[in-house]
C-alpha cells in the first residue's frame, strides 16, 4: 500500500501539467499593434496556457518558444502547398522551421487550413502532407511530430443527428485520402469547430444556450441526448470518419471561438460564457456521447484582437486579452 500511496504522488504533478496543458490557444499577428511574442509567451506562461497554435513560422516566435515547454502547432498556410509538393523543398522546410529549433516542443504541423472542394491549392494537399510527413521522419522526428491538417465543419453534410454525419460528395475526393493517410500513421485530423457561426446561421432552429452550454440539452431522433452545441458538430465529424472507414482517427479541435463584438450575438457576456463553458468542458473527462470519458484537446481562438484581419468585421474580436495584455474576460485556464 505504501508503495501504491508513492506512485500516486510521484504521479500527481503530471497528472496536474497535463490537465493545465489541455486546452490551448490560437496566437494570430495579424494586428500592427500587438505586444512581443517573448511578451506573448510570458502571458501564456502566467495564465498557466500550455498549448499554442501558431499560423505559420515565425522566428521570433520561436526564440521565445525556447525552453518554455509550451507545445505547439505550426500551420502551413495554403498558398505554400504547391511549392511543398517537391519532397526536397518540404526537407527545406522542415530543416529550416522545425529542426533549427531543437528547443521548441512541436506537436503538430498543420499542412493547409481549411482547405475546401475547389480551392486551386486543394489538388497539392495531399502531396504536401506526405513530402512533411517524410521529412519528419527523415528528421527522426515522428516520434515527437504528427503530421495533419485543419479542415472546417462544412466539409461534413447532414449533421444532424450527429450519427448521420457525413463528408459531402465534394469534399470526399480529397479528405478520404487525407483520412487514410492518418489512420495509416496515427496522426489526429485537426477541426475547427465554431457553435458560434453555426447559431449565427441557424438562429432560428437553434437556441442560442444550447450553443452557450447553458442549455439542458436536447435528445436527438435516434435518442442520443446532447447538451450543447460543441459536441453534437464535433460528434457528427466523427460520425464522417467512421463512414470514410476511419474510425480509430483522433479529433483535436484546432480552433473554437466566441466573438466579443462586430456581429449578432457578439458580446462580452456570451464570450465569456462560452469560453469559460468550453474550457471547463473539454478539460473534464465528460467528453462526447460518442467520445466519453476523456478530455477533448482543444485550441481557444485567439489570443488577440486582430485589427488588421480580413473578412468581416466579427473576426477581428475574438481575442482573450486586448493588444495591452489585458484579459477582456475572467477564465480561469488550469
Amino acid at each position: 500500500m505504501a508503495s501504491i500511496l508513492l506512485l500516486l504522488v510521484l504521479l500527481m504533478p503530471a497528472l496536474q501539467i497535463t490537465g493545465a496543458q489541455s486546452v490551448g490557444v490560437c496566437y494570430g499577428q495579424n494586428g500592427n499593434n500587438l505586444p512581443s511574442p517573448t511578451e506573448v509567451v510570458d502571458l501564456y506562461k502566467s495564465n498557466g496556457i500550455g498549448r499554442m497554435r501558431i499560423y505559420e513560422p515565425n522566428d521570433p516566435t520561436y526564440q521565445a518558444l525556447k525552453g518554455s515547454n509550451i507545445e505547439l502547432i505550426v500551420t502551413i498556410l495554403n498558398d505554400k502547398l504547391q511549392g511543398l509538393t517537391d519532397a526536397a523543398a518540404a526537407k527545406d522546410w522542415v530543416q529550416k522551421n522545425v529542426q533549427a529549433f531543437p528547443d521548441v516542443k512541436f506537436k503538430y504541423i498543420a499542412v493547409g487550413n481549411e482547405v475546401h472542394p475547389g480551392d486551386p491549392q486543394t489538388q497539392y494537399l495531399l502531396p504536401a502532407i506526405q513530402n512533411i510527413h517524410d521529412a519528419i521522419v527523415a528528421a527522426n522526428l515522428q516520434g515527437q511530430i504528427k503530421v495533419s491538417t485543419a479542415i472546417d465543419t462544412t466539409l461534413v453534410d447532414s449533421a444532424y443527428p450527429p450519427s448521420a454525419g457525413k463528408y459531402s460528395d465534394a469534399a470526399k475526393s480529397f479528405i478520404t485520402p487525407v483520412i487514410n493517410f492518418l489512420a495509416s500513421n496515427g496522426a489526429p485530423l485537426l477541426v475547427n469547430v465554431y457553435p458560434y457561426f453555426s447559431y449565427t446561421e441557424n438562429p432560428t432552429q437553434i437556441d442560442i444556450a444550447y450553443a452557450l452550454f447553458t442549455s439542458e440539452g436536447i435528445t436527438t431522433p435516434d435518442g442520443v441526448k446532447y447538451q450543447n452545441l460543441f459536441d453534437a458538430l464535433l460528434d457528427a465529424q466523427y460520425s464522417a470518419l467512421e463512414k470514410a472507414n476511419a474510425p480509430n482517427v483522433e479529433i483535436v479541435v484546432s480552433e473554437s471561438g466566441w466573438p466579443s463584438e462586430g456581429g449578432d450575438a457578439a458580446t462580452t457576456q456570451n464570450a465569456q460564457t462560452f469560453y469559460q463553458n468550453l474550457i471547463n468542458h473539454v478539460k473534464g473527462t465528460t467528453g462526447t456521447p460518442k467520445r466519453p470519458g476523456k478530455a477533448i484537446e482543444t485550441y481557444l481562438f485567439a489570443m488577440f484582437d486582430e485589427n488588421t484581419k480580413g473578412g468581416d468585421e466579427v473576426e477581428r474580436h475574438f481575442g482573450l486579452f486586448s493588444p495591452n495584455k489585458q484579459p477582456k474576460y475572467q477564465l480561469t485556464f488550469g
